[in-house]
């Protein structure tokens, strides 16, 4: 079968939709399928291109054995919703470039948001005499207009109208959440003409493995129980209340360690909150490698998963779970819905109340004070979980069941 991807984000970008991308393509590719990416030249996320790049409209080349054309776009740093948005159609419209250039396809699948993209994806497959796939990973505007982003009334009217149109012309609609699903169902989309393409995990790359030394002495984390959370330090995480949290801790258990590994806007905004509270039992370090992960993996008893108590994050499914959960370590969520079921039926991990500093605190306690026999099982169950519903082997499987019609 021949696939085509389009996507804003791409590796070396770091990210949920651009490992997802890179890890099933590469998937397709060694199962013998012809896959080509349409993408953006990186940018994401600080909103510069990298030197190699710049001043260029369009490029082909091979990442790891993936054909991948990219694009011009306007880099938009953090800042001006305005800003962003010109961003997105800048590759709304470069994209057709690489859309003449690439080859042949059955099936083209569009990653949304930004949900723009999906112009493209539409014409693209009707230029390509190809089916169209909606990818949706994150609903849009509602999404936007929850979090305080977007609030123009006549702007959001007009992405519902580009929303709805968009699904009533995909051939069918992949969805990174169940709660996503049910959504598109509402929207009057077939049952049959939606399915699931979630995160997932690379379980060979993220397995439980000894403590590295090296990242231990360097934290100064010998011989304590180590709560990490590791990705984008923005406000949808709700991370304020993980500090307010340790900081009732450090004074209950002088052996629990904090380590905050990320970047994001949030960050500076935390790092003078961990000051002003005079947290001693806190680091924050800088984004890492996804190569490196399974090493900071090795050093954390449990990884903190958090996110704001609001009603969109209730269907949420937070990529970072699921490196944790193959690597052997239990999840704390700090959460309500969909995400926290996933952990509480699989015995995987512990749930916090979002937003709620004390509730937060005593789980921490809690899980410090947890057994060995007890973690073991938690390490296991979670282990196996994704092994036999998250790996990349098995999305793939769902996916090519899914467009071969």
């Amino acid at each position: 079968m021949r696939i085509t991807f389009l996507s804003e984000n791409f590796p070396p970008e770091t990210g949920a939709p651009q490992i997802r991308l890179y890890e099933v393509s590469r998937e397709l590719i060694k199962r013998g399928h012809e896959v080509e990416v349409l993408t953006a030249f990186p940018h994401h996320p600080d909103g510069i291109i990298p030197d190699e790049y710049k001043g260029k409209f369009y490029q082909f080349e091979h990442l790891d054995g993936i054909p991948v054309h990219r694009s011009w776009i306007y880099p938009s740093p953090k800042g001006s919703f305005w800003l962003r948005l010109i961003s997105y159609f800048s590759f709304t419209f470069s994209a057709f470039y690489s859309v003449f250039k690439s080859q042949k396809t059955d099936v083209i699948i569009c990653t949304s948001p930004p949900l723009f993209l999906g112009i493209t994806g539409y014409f693209a497959s009707k230029i390509k005499r190809a089916k169209f796939v909606f990818n949706v990973a994150d609903i849009w505007p509602e999404s936007a207009v929850e979090l305080g982003i977007l609030k123009n009334k006549t702007f959001i009217r007009m992405a519902e109208v580009l929303e709805n149109w968009l699904y009533k012309k995909s051939w069918k609609i992949a969805t990174a959440t169940e709660g996503i699903l049910e959504y598109m169902v509402k929207k009057g989309k077939k049952r049959e003409n939606v399915f699931l393409l979630p995160n997932g995990v690379n379980t060979e790359t993220f397995s439980p493995r000894e403590a590295n030394k090296d990242w231990l002495e360097t934290l100064g984390f010998e011989g304590k129980k180590v709560f990490t959370f590791a990705g984008r330090v923005g406000y949808a995480q709700g991370l304020d209340s993980v500090l307010k949290a340790a900081k009732i801790v450090e004074g209950l258990n002088p052996d629990v360690r904090f380590l905050i590994i990320g970047d994001g806007p949030e960050k500076e905004t935390l790092i003078k909150l961990k000051d002003d509270l005079k947290l001693t039992n806190l680091v924050f370090h800088d984004s890492v490698p996804v190569t490196e992960m399974p090493n900071v993996f090795s050093i954390t008893d449990f990884s903190i998963v958090s996110l704001r108590n609001i009603e969109l994050f209730k269907g949420a499914r937070p990529s970072k779970i699921f490196p944790a959960l193959a690597s052997g370590v239990p999840v704390l969520y700090c959460g309500v819905g969909e995400s926290a079921e996933l952990i509480e039926n699989n015995h995987c991990g512990i749930i916090a109340e979002p937003e709620n500093p004390d509730d937060i605190a005593n789980k921490i306690l809690d899980c410090a004070a947890m057994d060995s026999q007890e973690y073991k099982q938690y390490s296991q169950s979670g282990r196996k979980f994704v092994e036999e519903f998250y790996s990349w082997k098995f999305i793939v499987d769902d996916l090519i069941k899914n467009i071969q019609d």
